[in-house]
Parts: C-alpha cells; sequence; structure tokens
C-alpha cells in the first residue's frame, strides 16, 4: 500500500531556509523600488512596524504548533479553537494566498528576463512554472535541500550589497548622482517627502514583502524533531528577515538618493549599474530572478501540502490530496500549477497592471490567516489555561500583544480601501470569502442529510 503520510524529512536549515526563501523574493527585489517610490526613506518605518508585528504572529504560530505536534498546519488548530469553518476558510485562503504569490514571482521572473532579451514576460514565466513543477516533484528532503541552496544565494547577494555599501561609505565612493552618503537617506525632502500619506500608502507592498514567514507553519508536518527546530527557525527568521531587509534598503538609499530611483525596476540591479559595474548589475539581476523563481518553488510547496491537509480533513477531493512513490502531493501540486498559470496569462494580457493586482490580493489574504493564527492563539489562552501554563515555548506579551497586532492588519486594510491603486482588489477580494462560507455551508448541509438518513 502507498504511503499515505507525508515524510519528516526537513531539518532545522531547511526548515529555516525554506521560509527565509519563502520571503525574500520579489517584494524586496521587485516591490522595494515601488515602495520607495511611494514613501521615501520612511519605507525603513515601514519595515521595521511590519516586520516587528509578524514576529509576534510567528511567536504565536510557535506556541499553537508546539501544543499539539499532531498539528500538521495552521488550519488544525484554526478548526479547533476557532471552528470548523475558519479551518475550512483558512486553509482555502492559504492556498489562494500562495497562488496569488506565486504568480507575482512567476510575472517578475518575465519582468527580469527583459533586462537580457526583449521577449514577451509570459513566456520565460510560463517556462520558469514547468521546471518548478519538475523540482517539486522530487522527494521533499531533495527540495528542501534545493530550496536551502537558492536561499542561500539570496542571502549572500543581500550582504555583499551590504559590504559593498560599506565600502562605499568609507572611502566616500562617488557617482553621477553624488557622493554615496548616509546623508542621502535624509537629504532629499527629509525621512517623510511624500508625508505621512505616502508612508501609509507602502504598507500593502511591505506586507507583501514579508509574506512567506508562516511557511515553518506549513512545513511543520515534514519536520524533523518539532520541539527543537521550530522554536530555533521561528525566533531566528524574523531577525535575520528584518536586518537583512533593512540593512538592504539604508544601503541603497544612502548609495542612490531615493529620488532617482525607479519603481518599475530592481533597485538591487539600480545600485550595481549606477556605481559602473554593469557585470555586476548583471549577475544581481540573475540572482534577484532566481530569487522570484525560489519565492515560486516556495510558494508551490506550500500549495500543494495546503490541498494536502485539506483533502485529510475532507475539505476538497481525496484524489487531490494522494501522495506519488516519493511521498509528494503530485495531484495538488499540478492543479497548484495549473492556476499559477493565469499569472503567466496576466503577464501577456495586461503587463502593466498585473503585479500590483496579485500582489495586493496576496497581501489582504495573508492579513486574513495571520489574523486567524493570532485570534486561535487568544481563544487557546482564554480556553486552554492549563496547556498554556505547560507551554515551554510561550508567545511574549500575549494576548494584549494579539490585540495590537489585529488593530494594526485593520488599519493596513482601511489604507488600502483608501488608495486608489489596491481599493478595487480590496473590494473585489471579499467575494473569496463569501463563496468560501457559501461552499461550506452547502458541505455542512450534505453531511446533514447523510447523517439523517443513517
Amino acid at each position: 500500500m502507498r504511503q499515505q503520510e507525508l515524510k519528516r524529512d526537513l531539518k532545522n536549515r531547511h526548515v529555516q531556509l525554506i521560509a527565509i526563501g519563502g520571503t525574500i523574493g520579489t517584494g524586496l527585489f521587485l516591490g522595494a523600488g515601488k515602495s520607495i517610490e511611494l514613501a521615501g526613506p520612511s519605507i525603513i518605518f515601514s519595515y521595521l512596524l511590519i516586520g516587528i508585528a509578524l514576529f509576534f504572529v510567528m511567536r504565536a504560530l510557535g506556541e499553537l504548533l508546539l501544543s499539539n505536534t499532531g498539528y500538521t498546519s495552521f488550519t488544525d488548530f484554526a478548526a479547533e479553537y476557532i471552528g470548523p469553518w475558519a479551518g475550512y476558510v483558512t486553509g482555502w485562503t492559504y492556498w489562494f494566498c500562495w497562488i496569488m504569490t506565486a504568480m507575482a514571482d512567476i510575472i517578475a521572473v518575465g519582468v527580469y528576463m527583459q533586462y537580457w532579451f526583449d521577449i514577451p514576460q509570459w513566456i520565460p514565466a510560463f517556462a520558469c512554472l514547468v521546471i518548478l513543477v519538475g523540482l517539486n516533484l522530487l522527494s521533499v528532503k531533495l527540495f528542501g535541500e534545493l530550496e536551502f541552496w537558492f536561499a542561500i544565494i539570496k542571502v549572500i547577494t543581500i550582504l555583499a550589497l551590504i559590504a559593498v555599501g560599506i565600502v562605499l561609505l568609507v572611502i566616500g565612493f562617488k557617482t553621477n548622482t553624488g557622493t554615496v552618503s548616509l546623508s542621502n537617506i535624509w537629504s532629499h525632502g527629509g525621512m517623510f517627502p511624500n508625508g505621512v500619506q505616502g508612508f501609509l500608502l507602502s504598507f500593502q507592498l511591505v506586507v507583501f514583502s514579508f509574506v512567506g514567514m508562516e511557511l515553518v507553519g506549513v512545513s511543520a508536518a515534514e519536520t524533523a524533531n518539532p520541539r527543537k527546530n521550530i522554536p530555533s527557525a521561528i525566533n531566528k527568521i524574523p531577525v535575520r528577515i528584518l536586518l537583512f531587509y533593512v540593512g538592504a534598503i539604508i544601503v541603497i538609499l544612502a548609495i542612490n538618493p531615493w529620488t532617482y530611483l525607479n519603481g518599475d525596476s530592481s533597485p538591487f540591479v539600480g545600485v550595481f549599474t549606477l556605481i559602473g559595474i554593469p557585470v555586476a548589475a548583471g549577475i544581481i539581476n540573475f540572482v534577484v530572478m532566481t530569487s522570484a523563481a525560489s519565492a515560486c518553488n516556495s510558494g508551490l510547496f506550500s500549495t500543494s501540502r495546503i490541498l494536502h491537509t485539506l483533502s485529510k480533513d475532507g475539505s476538497a477531493p481525496k484524489k487531490v490530496g494522494r501522495l506519488n512513490k516519493r511521498a509528494v502531493p503530485s495531484n495538488a501540486l499540478f492543479l497548484s500549477a495549473i492556476v499559477v498559470s493565469i499569472g503567466a496569462l496576466l503577464s501577456k494580457i495586461i503587463p502593466e497592471q498585473a503585479f500590483t493586482i496579485v500582489t495586493t490580493i496576496s497581501a489582504i489574504c495573508f492579513i486574513w490567516v495571520w489574523s486567524i493564527i493570532l485570534i486561535a492563539h487568544i481563544q487557546y489562552k482564554r480556553t486552554r489555561p492549563e496547556l498554556a501554563e505547560k507551554s515551554t515555548f510561550k508567545a511574549p506579551l500575549a494576548p494584549y500583544i494579539n490585540y495590537a497586532v489585529l488593530a494594526l492588519f485593520a488599519f493596513v486594510l482601511i489604507i488600502m480601501l483608501f488608495a486608489e491603486a489596491t481599493r478595487l482588489a480590496l473590494l473585489l477580494t471579499p467575494i473569496w470569502f463569501i463563496t468560501l462560507l457559501f461552499l461550506y455551508n452547502r458541505k455542512q448541509k450534505k453531511i446533514r442529510i447523510l447523517d439523517s438518513k443513517i
């Protein structure tokens, strides 16, 4: 009989780098240009604020996961502490989250490829998707190893940028925009050149930049020694990502004043072009392209695993969750890939708007998932005080910080409502949740009818 359980083959380094690889991608390498254009130097504070908020989300997630190592994903504790409907809606929403994110990453691959070749965005986007599906059909251990090295490349790139920036700062390097200096950060209109409004409008893209940290929760079922590895990953990942993000942004703004940055291209590539190293700029473009592909790879991993969980729970057809001989949910993977391919289609139909549309929808849906984690943690503390007391990985400042972060998320959604670029996506997203609740109620009605006949 074919084994129908996921294998616990992921080590601590795999878990950390899968989450880092899933997070550091398009949102930073491409989206940073757009967010800097909106907020100017105040983008530093945006990253700090959202990053700190998500650290508390991660700690809540960690405590919940370790309260019952039988949990395979956050859909399990959402169903237990909020209700079966929450598990159903959150599971499908998380799948949709990563579908949207993977679409953004695929679109970005097409954008980066245009640095070298004048070809339609959708062609390299589709080709990349086919390759990634092939990689995901391998064993989870091999996938973890590949993603580990993909993420290492990203980390080295960011560290190299920071190191180059420090050297240029020390020697006072001159570019055609002026001298490299920390004063470039605040001397072009101050820290808030576009006012508080610009600062607030950047939140959507900054939120999108951090999606993926919760992959620790998705990979929990395939993590060896979860009681040791999950706390280690959760404590390290947010800090590292925050340092990478803030450090990279500070260096970029010190080298190239924000007024000279192009929101439609990668500021990382632009920096090396500016300092007169076109070869390095080409290398960086290749790295950020592989970075987008890596983030999409993490997206395909997470969507296939969440569909597997939904299938086990009866929220998705059993066929979807079946594992192949390598213990990979291949049917779920193919289904996710087919839907992600719409991203390549969007690159063909609306190449200019595609990225903003999918990143906005993704950010909104991720806010839902993160909020569910916080609400489930509040319920866990309230209804299971004896379990919370025995916890060896207590979330700090809970439950008060949970309410504060939930208020911040609500505020971000209000900002999206008033921003012209994100308003339509925000108003359309509730259709997704209404549809899910309708399908859930219909499913429950069928179950009740069957039970009454027995």
